[in-house]
């Protein structure tokens, strides 16, 4: 595959991604709310044990 039709590929499924509301997630398309566990988490949560 030509190096830029690999860039033209992730540019595509980067614009995609974003394309979602400010109220709902970009991968699972659901909606976002005031009592979303995610809101709880900070950087020590994410990082492996």
């Amino acid at each position: 595959m030509k190096l830029s039709s690999l860039i033209a590929l992730a540019l595509t499924a980067v614009f995609l991604i974003g394309c979602t509301g400010p109220d709902q997630y970009p991968i699972s398309g659901e909606e976002c709310g005031p009592n979303d566990p995610v809101k709880d988490l900070s950087v020590p949560d994410c990082l492996p044990e």
